[in-house]
């Protein structure tokens, strides 16, 4: 039966290899049964009875569509309106009160570098919008960027269901939430006031950025844990290059700068700073 198909070793080390030349992902030792799980289902949808087929499928699809819906399946875009709040806390108490004295700089850029469906984008806007003094001086934007189609339409969707959005304070839902209807009626939408702030777009963070100009704060949380270490220094010393100086990188609390080469000032657990 199809739920049965087997990935022998050559295929599990073909995927594997695709997978971490394309984006980073490094399926080590151990994944092989996962890889097997989870992309059987994807085999199932096709309609396609072993991994071979599947894999010139892969390759065959001009579109990269099917690539995508390979890392959508692999990665597992676990994410939260305020997860790892301390993060939008240090944003609030000793970030934006910089930008706001700065007297220099008039527009505020943010990346959101692995936004998955959108729950820390928004979380971000919604902490720069209660900073009224900031935004009666400073224009924001803040790119939301992820390799996932899938996760991207979510976002910019900007529709979560109630329990999404229950650690969200209630005078707060109620400020930047409206409650669905027809499709949406068991969801609440995010209100333009936000939207307008967020520009989303497709992005493999390993290949070319087309980004013009340099940002003030990077978000990359829970995207390097995916990545081996020359990809995890790479990476780093790119978002370095395209920070301002002043500017942060706010990465996972799962996830650590040590073994690294980079040039970023340590601030607090997983808060860099460029200076």
């Amino acid at each position: 039966m199809q739920h049965d198909i087997e990935i022998d070793e050559k295929e599990y080390n073909y995927i594997s290899t695709l997978i971490h030349n394309l984006c980073g992902i490094n399926l080590h030792d151990g994944k092989k049964e996962l890889v097997r799980a989870r992309l059987s289902k994807r085999l199932r949808i096709l309609g396609l009875g072993s991994f071979k087929q599947y894999i010139k499928y892969v390759e065959d699809d001009a579109t990269k569509e099917e690539f995508s819906n390979m890392v959508d399946a692999l990665s597992t875009n676990l994410t939260s309106f305020f997860r790892e709040e301390k993060h939008f806390e240090f944003l609030r108490d000793n970030v934006i009160p910089e930008w706001s004295n700065n007297k220099t700089n008039q527009t505020i850029k943010i990346w959101s570098a692995g936004c998955s469906s959108g729950e820390e984008l928004y979380t971000i806007a919604i902490v720069l919008h209660e900073a009224e003094n900031l935004l009666k001086k400073k224009q924001v934007k803040i790119l939301a960027t992820d390799i996932s189609s899938r996760m991207l339409e979510v976002a910019r969707k900007a529709g979560y269901k109630k329990d999404r959005i229950t650690k969200i304070p209630k005078d707060i839902q109620r400020k930047y939430f409206l409650k669905g209807d027809n499709g949406f009626s068991d969801h609440y939408l995010v209100k333009p006031v936000l939207r307008d702030m967020v520009t989303i777009s497709r992005l493999n963070l390993l290949g070319g950025w087309p980004m013009k100009g340099k940002f003030d704060l990077i978000f990359c949380r829970n995207v390097m844990i995916y990545f081996d270490k020359p990809t995890q220094e790479t990476l780093v010393n790119r978002y370095w290059n395209v920070l301002n100086p002043g500017g942060y990188l706010f990465i996972g609390h799962s996830e650590s700068l040590t073994g690294i080469k980079h040039r970023f000032k340590y601030s607090q657990p997983t808060i860099y700073r460029k200076e």
